[in-house]
């Protein structure tokens, strides 16, 4: 006869719920809920987003004066950059656009236009077809505009997961602001971080932005 299970004690409640909690496994749970939230949002809502998105980004001081941006094509449900990136570029700023290439591998290269923006594999952002220039040519960016799902005041933020720009924002210069790009409601109070996480200084909505991080209500 087998035996029968017996519910948990109060001691093993007690013990479980003592357990640090598995980072990964907070961060899969909010990327679900936030990628089901966006993906609710109507294309008229999000060319407007788009629109207030790139108004606020535009009176960052740092955008405002930068010679070199870093910034990317965003994906159907990621607050839209395309405003953006055409002011930018019509105001003669030399744009920087992420180029995936295999597996993680990071690379970068100068934005020529949106008919020049491919979808090189589904799922994958629009990327530019020039030359690459290599990991390294993001220090020459004056400002890093980043996508995100959720960022928090400290400077936390939730990417998609492939750890693609934990990787590549070893290559920004001392000092230039990182600035995440999401939706209002995207703002929390926390965001569940490991240890190779790469936090943001600032984050941008299209409602306002600030700076975040130690040191940013002194900024």
């Amino acid at each position: 006869m087998s035996a029968v299970a017996q519910p948990p004690s109060p001691a093993d409640e007690v013990a479980r719920r003592a357990r640090p909690r598995d980072p990964s496994e907070e961060k899969d749970r909010l990327r679900r809920r936030i990628r089901e939230q966006r993906a609710h949002r109507s294309a008229r809502q999000r060319s407007e987003v788009a629109q207030r998105l790139a108004d606020v980004v535009l009176t960052i001081p740092e955008v405002a004066d930068a010679r070199c941006v870093s910034v990317y094509a965003s994906r159907p449900t990621e607050p839209g950059t395309s405003p953006l990136v055409e002011v930018l570029a019509a105001r003669g700023v030399r744009l920087l656009l992420p180029v995936l290439g295999t597996g993680l591998q990071r690379d970068w290269a100068e934005y020529a236009g949106p008919d020049d923006l491919r979808e090189r594999a589904p799922g994958r952002p629009p990327e530019p077809g020039g030359d690459p220039l290599g990991a390294a040519a993001l220090a020459d960016a004056d400002v890093v505009l980043v996508p995100a799902l959720a960022v928090d005041a400290a400077g936390g933020r939730l990417g998609q997961g492939g750890g693609w720009y934990d990787r590549v924002l070893a290559h920004v210069r001392p000092g230039v602001p990182v600035v995440a790009l999401v939706h209002e409601d995207e703002v929390l109070g926390s965001v569940p971080r490991a240890p190779h996480d790469v936090g943001v200084t600032a984050v941008a909505t299209p409602t306002g932005w600030r700076r975040l991080g130690p040191g940013a209500a002194d900024a």
